[in-house]
């Protein structure tokens, strides 16, 4: 799913939306040195849920592959043009979806900050049931 036809990115763009391809599917496949290299080596990682900030970008990468889950991820879409870019993907650990976005501010072609939200599933309530249709994970 894209918001963007590729046609209609700027050569820098494209770029940009390559290289983040690149880096979630590094991602999902615990590639941590392919999925670490759009990182500028001063990055900054932000996770509000919890209140923490991890900067540098071997400290990102050393956070993430010392996690002890089996994850995987799921890029639902990516959408943003010039230096900010926002994924939707469902991040699953051990089993276990959470519901994530992604923004990524970048400098030139690579990112500079990440701000990442996540959301665990819920039961629809039935009271909306007759104003909504289901959706597929």
């Amino acid at each position: 799913m894209e918001a963007t036809p590729q046609s209609e990115l700027s050569p820098r763009e494209r770029k940009i939306r390559a290289a983040l391809d690149q880096h979630w599917a590094a991602s999902d496949a615990s590639d941590f040195e392919a999925e670490h290299r759009i990182y500028l080596e001063d990055a900054v990682l932000e996770y509000p849920q919890s209140g923490e900030r991890t900067r540098g970008r071997s400290n990102i990468q050393n956070q993430r592959a010392s996690q002890p889950s089996n994850k995987r991820f799921s890029v639902r879409r990516i959408i943003g043009s010039g230096e900010l870019w926002v994924t939707e993907f469902i991040l699953t650990y051990d089993g276990k979806p959470s519901y994530t976005v992604s923004i990524m501010e970048f400098k030139g072609d690579k990112v500079a900050r990440e701000t990442q939200y996540f959301a665990d599933p819920f039961a629809a309530p039935a009271f909306r049931a007759k104003w909504v249709e289901r959706m597929d994970s």
